[in-house]
């Protein structure tokens, strides 16, 4: 089954979430997303994916291949295969087929197991003799190193490659590549990846695994969670990972799993653990399958996760998925209203994630913004001003919770007033969002990191002179309000 349009577009936006400033560049590639053609096909000539191998060998160096057709010596890598599962298995089934190393022999770099480390988008020239007209390739790169100290034999692809050649990161090929890889510690012993699935079905309620309750024996003991594990030597993949799992803590088999994003846990010692998270839709009774570990299994609403022991970091995950998934929510909300004898809404009707923030102004006319932790899901390493998503909740309360837990500060609900309201979507499509401004006329205390896993530091700036590196909403909403004006609207088309 050819890869679809979703996983690929589902990648490309993880990529883009951590390096929002080349969105411009990657237009090519969006454009392509949205037209009905396949660009998994390299028959396609309007511009079609290739996928590649970037491997790294314990002393750091990069695994390079002359390509023969070329003449140019580059990192693995190919076209998509209807066979393969995933771009990341793309790419390993080209480094493969191209120098002899399995996948087993390689594992994927912690924190980009399902996110590329680049894109690059290229031309390539036409081929009479073929009947392939010049096109463009959209290039994911994929990060993996060597299992073991030495590399494996190599058996090239003869009719493909003329040889190999493991580089320093300062002579990789490709600029952008090499960008990349010089902020990566290369030399540095990766901690062991692991893998969770994030299972759902038609009625937009989420499958939660709950875990024994053995302190010091188990991770998150007699918490809900997803059902997930470590990878094993003998998992080629993180997919085959959370197939195993699957597997083996509940007789499960799920046809389509889809690559939804990493996410960062902490351990038992404070480290932080990346987990590359696949979804996947089922809609059986968890009741008939074969438990081996934990108590229970069952299904949950997003609204109802506040009632549960349950982690943020999983909690805000379903809710992130089920907000970018309108059709699950539709059918929810279309089965409540049957329930409770209301008529359907309006065709095209979608849920709307509402966000409260706070605008934070001192005597002096600046304004607090957090710098996002690099591994936030939402604008990485990019300021915006403290915000937080409503829950079972009231704005105003939502904003006095959010305030207190992330940066210690104390807001009275009298002291607080409505100042601007966004309406925006990243993009076409996207679920919408309504983003509420609230100014602070008082408070107590100063900016605390409460939640370093989140924002890595507090500032205050001049509205005159804001970061570059800031939210675009955020943005507007600010210069906005230093003009008076209560209400904007962001990514919308024209």
């Amino acid at each position: 089954m050819p890869l679809s349009h979703d996983h690929i577009r589902t990648t490309v936006e993880a990529y883009l979430a951590r390096h929002p400033h080349e969105r411009d560049q990657l237009g090519p590639l969006l454009d392509a997303l949205e037209r009905p053609t396949d660009i998994a096909s390299r028959s396609t000539f309007t511009g079609h994916v290739t996928c590649g191998a970037i491997v790294v060998d314990a002393l750091g160096h990069v695994l390079h291949v002359l390509h023969l057709a070329s003449g140019r010596v580059l990192p693995p890598g190919g076209h998509s295969e209807p066979s393969d599962e995933s771009l990341a298995a793309t790419a390993l089934r080209e480094l493969h087929e191209e120098t002899g190393i399995p996948p087993q022999a390689v594992t994927p770099w912690p924190g980009y197991e399902t996110v590329p480390l680049d894109i690059d988008i290229h031309g390539i020239d036409a081929r009479p003799g073929k009947g392939e007209p010049g096109h463009q390739h959209f290039d994911l790169r994929f990060l993996f190193r060597l299992r073991a100290a030495t590399a494996p034999p190599v058996v090239l692809q003869e009719e493909e490659v003329g040889g190999v050649e493991w580089r320093a990161v300062d002579r990789v090929a490709s600029p952008s590549l090499r960008e990349k890889l010089l902020k990566v510690p290369l030399t540095v012993e990766p901690k062991t990846a692991n893998a969770s699935a994030l299972i759902y079905n038609d009625r937009g309620e989420y499958l939660l695994h709950l875990r024994d309750y053995f302190p010091g024996r188990i991770w998150e003991p007699g918490m809900w969670s997803l059902l997930g594990g470590g990878r094993e030597p003998q998992d080629p993949t993180l997919e085959h990972t959370v197939r195993r799992e699957l597997s083996e803590e509940a007789g499960l088999g799920i046809a389509d799993l889809t690559p939804f994003g990493t996410e960062y846990a902490s351990d038992d010692a404070g480290g932080t653990v990346p987990i590359a998270v696949y979804a996947g839709r089922w809609n059986g009774d968890p009741r008939e399958l074969r438990l081996t570990e934990g108590v229970m299994l069952a299904w949950f609403a997003p609204q109802d996760l506040h009632r549960l022991r349950i982690t943020d970091t999983t909690s805000d995950l379903v809710r992130r998925h089920s907000a970018s998934h309108p059709t699950s929510a539709a059918s929810r909300s279309g089965i409540a209203r049957q329930k409770e004898g209301r008529p359907a809404p309006p065709h095209g009707t979608v849920l709307n994630v509402i966000g409260v923030h706070l605008y934070l102004e001192r005597p002096d006319g600046t304004v607090l913004l957090g710098l996002r932790h690099p591994g936030s899901p939402f604008a990485p390493s990019t300021w915006h001003v403290l915000a937080g998503h409503c829950e079972q909740e009231n704005a105003i309360t939502c904003l006095i919770r959010e305030a207190r837990e992330e940066a210690g500060l104390h807001i009275e609900r009298q002291d607080v007033e409505l100042v601007h309201v966004v309406h925006h979507i990243d993009k076409a499509g996207d679920q919408p969002r309504m983003g509420l401004f609230f100014r602070a006329r008082a408070w107590s205390g100063e900016p605390e990191l409460c939640e370093p896993d989140k924002c890595t530091q507090w500032a205050f700036w001049d509205p005159n002179a804001l970061p570059d590196d800031l939210v675009p909403y955020t943005r507007v909403a600010i210069g906005k309000i230093q003009n008076g004006e209560l209400y904007s609207e962001t990514g919308w088309p024209a």
